[in-house]
């Protein structure tokens, strides 16, 4: 199994995915910008952690070991100092890629360290630049950065990344040609998805591959990013930013749809079928179940739904 993200999304993914296979990579946006991650990138030049680390965490076993070193990782160092808001799994990946000289090396040994469920590995090997065109007010604007387009007030339509031709994980491109599955989503849809597939040799390895490919729909929109969008409306601009990329299954939690319908025309579009099923965690919040997921995605991968 092979799941694209970053962020939240990919963390709810990866908590499910580990819990039904023993071979599990994870491919990781590294566009951004904010807080500690942001931080130890225009001071040190390297590709923002934070994203990698939160996928490490997401990987870690449910024994006291794993649950240790996941809250550890996790933790964030508070007061007013120049350590205030960096997490503890930033500034140790970032260690270990300056005592190694090598991003992938160094990501493999904290994996170790915690005893992850799985490898993560960057999507690409410089960091990059998202720059959006959103609409606002009639008006097409051109904003850049991933907090920025989080962030925006206006309706993204499209993102390009900056560089255009970043240089791809090889790591990652060979995941993905090996895969049985490959999964993308949940998460903001145009700062942790779509990123994935504006990288050139890895959008090829995902055309290429003869893996199935998933697509888990988000649970609600996200405020600034996909504001007002339905579920359809996020297979309509995935298409437009990989046209001609087949989808094996699409994947949503069945109280989120609104237009079930419509829903099917989109998923038939791209050639896909589709799974509706309660994977939203019980308390009403917007935010994936990991032991639900991780069942209804064992039945798909298993020809049982």
């Amino acid at each position: 199994m092979v799941a694209f993200g970053g962020g939240h999304g990919l963390y709810a993914s990866l908590s499910a995915l580990r819990r039904v296979t023993g071979e599990l990579t994870a491919v990781v946006t590294v566009a951004d910008d904010g807080g500690s991650s942001g931080r130890l990138r225009r001071e040190l030049g390297v590709l923002p952690p934070g994203d990698l680390r939160m996928a490490l965490a997401a990987l870690c076993g449910d024994d006291d070991w794993g649950q240790t070193w996941s809250r550890v990782v996790q933790h964030r160092f508070s007061g007013e100092g120049e350590l205030h808001g960096h997490a503890v799994g930033n500034l140790l990946i970032v260690a270990l890629w300056e005592l190694l000289d090598d991003p992938v090396v160094g990501l493999d040994w904290v994996g170790r360290l915690l005893g992850a469920h799985g490898r993560v590995l960057p999507m690409a090997s410089v960091p990059i630049d998202i720059e959006a065109e959103v609409e606002l007010d009639g008006r097409v604007t051109v904003v850049r950065g991933q907090v920025a387009c989080a962030l925006t007030p206006g309706n993204v339509q499209a993102i390009s990344l900056v560089p255009a031709d970043p240089p791809a994980c090889p790591e990652a491109v060979a995941a993905v040609r090996a895969a049985d599955w490959v999964v993308l989503g949940p998460g903001s849809w145009f700062t942790s998805v779509l990123p994935h597939l504006k990288v050139p040799r890895l959008a090829e390895a995902l055309h290429d591959t003869g893996a199935r490919r998933l697509v888990a729909l988000n649970l609600a929109p996200q405020p600034g990013e996909t504001d007002g969008f339905s579920a359809e409306k996020h297979l309509h601009v995935l298409g437009e930013h990989a046209p001609g990329l087949r989808i094996d299954v699409v994947l949503a939690d069945h109280r989120a749809v609104a237009d079930r319908d419509a829903l099917e025309k989109a998923a038939d579009a791209v050639g896909a079928r589709l799974v509706l099923a309660g994977v939203a965690s019980a308390d009403g919040s917007p935010r994936h179940d990991p032991l639900r997921l991780a069942a209804v995605l064992d039945e798909i991968f298993r020809g049982k739904r």
